[in-house]
């Protein structure tokens, strides 16, 4: 099988014209980086859902810190726990910080390229939006730090103060102008507000006009006080709620009508939405009101997302591509945190899925999702790792 390739406009500067800032070096990958990958023979997969926490945390520089405002506090030598509002958030790795360490773990899981965006709940919308603005400014250049260090395997997807629409669109025009970011990660709803909504459409258009991507992560979901057992439930079974009724929200309002050239992806597969698309596509030939309101079919509206495929079930996995298509399908991990996918390529590799839907969903898609160069379709990716993805 021949070595997987890469475009040469990975290594090759842009020589055309362009009034946007210039992309920076996250589109091209360093000659000594790409003919390792092409010797290996692995890792080629581009992976759009990973996040970072920073080491550390600057102290609030007004009269007392405000609710919510994040600290650090060491656990053990490789551990530190996320401190808000003097409980331990959660206890983290230093995979989170540590592009070194993260890096290390590219070849077992396939990996060529990962996009890494902040811990959700450091969104912190709920911070006064000045306040806000200047946390989500330090972690995107942590982020750009650490994408700066990657010779290319990291890209970057920011945060914005969303609680403020002037201040996000502000924010992301320096994120633009910044190297290394591809686009934000935004929650599945602005303290309650969901994407649908039309008060957001202005960050939207600002979004679509800088050609910016946009990553939607479950975050507070709805629905916390219906579930019994630990905390950890909130990952497992809300965030999929959340980031479904986020999706629908976004199909109910006609928000790709609106934007046809946003690029926006989910998370967790878009959570509940492949059973929710049913329901609506039925329900529009049923009540008039609906009928009037969706200005296109549900489903067709859905297939020009994105979403990734963080659902640790092959028979699911299926079941996406049934719904959403193998080409709006990526990687997504939620690396480095516990409940993360290892093994995302062989997971895909073990889905059955045609030489070229495996390709798409490997690092096509992500790659236009990111607004990267194509990555080369003639060839299909070999398998990153013999071990099986566990289930």
């Amino acid at each position: 099988m021949p070595p997987f390739k890469l475009l040469a406009k990975y290594i090759e500067p842009e020589t055309h014209h362009d009034t946007r800032a210039p992309r920076s070096n996250f589109q091209r990958l360093s000659v000594a980086h790409l003919s390792s990958l092409l010797r290996s023979h692995c890792a080629c997969g581009v992976d759009t859902h990973a996040h970072v926490i920073p080491f550390e945390f600057p102290s609030f520089l007004g009269a007392a810190a405000p609710s919510g405002w994040p600290s650090m506090a060491p656990a053990d030598a490789c551990h530190r726990q996320v401190i808000i509002d003097g409980k331990n958030y959660r206890t983290v790795s230093d995979k989170c910080w540590s592009t070194s360490r993260r890096l290390a773990d590219f070849a077992d899981m396939g990996l060529a390229l990962q996009a890494i965006s902040p811990m959700p709940e450091l969104l912190s919308y709920w911070l006064k939006a000045a306040d806000g603005a200047v946390l989500v400014r330090y972690l995107n250049d942590q982020i750009a730090a650490m994408v700066a260090e990657s010779g290319g395997q990291l890209i970057g997807l920011g945060a914005v103060p969303l609680q403020d629409i002037d201040l996000a669109i502000k924010e992301l025009e320096y994120l633009r102008r910044t190297p290394g970011f591809a686009g934000v990660e935004i929650g599945s709803n602005i303290n309650g507000m969901v994407i649908g909504d039309l008060r957001l459409d202005p960050f939207f258009e600002a979004c679509e006009a800088l050609d910016m991507a946009v990553f939607v992560h479950a975050l507070r979901p709805t629905g916390m006080d219906r579930l019994i057992g630990p905390p950890p439930l909130q990952q497992v079974l809300a965030y999929p709620t959340d980031v479904g009724l986020a999706a629908a929200s976004a199909l109910t309002s006609n928000l790709i009508l609106r934007r046809p050239r946003l690029r926006m992806a989910f998370s967790h597969g878009g959570g509940t939405l492949a059973m929710l698309l049913p329901r609506l596509e039925q329900a529009i030939s049923v009540f008039p009101a609906l009928r009037e309101s969706v200005l296109q079919s549900p489903t067709a509206q859905a297939r020009q997302f994105f979403y990734d495929t963080l659902v640790f079930d092959e028979a699911t996995l299926k079941h996406l591509v049934h719904c959403f298509g193998d080409t709006q399908l990526m990687i997504g991990t939620d690396y480095p945190f516990n409940f993360h996918d290892d093994q995302p390529v062989a997971r895909l590799e073990a889905a059955s899925l045609t030489p070229e839907a495996l390709q798409r969903m490997t690092q096509g898609n992500a790659s236009r999702f990111l607004g990267l160069p194509l990555l080369d379709t003639t060839t299909t990716p070999p398998s990153s790792n013999p071990r099986p993805p566990t289930t």
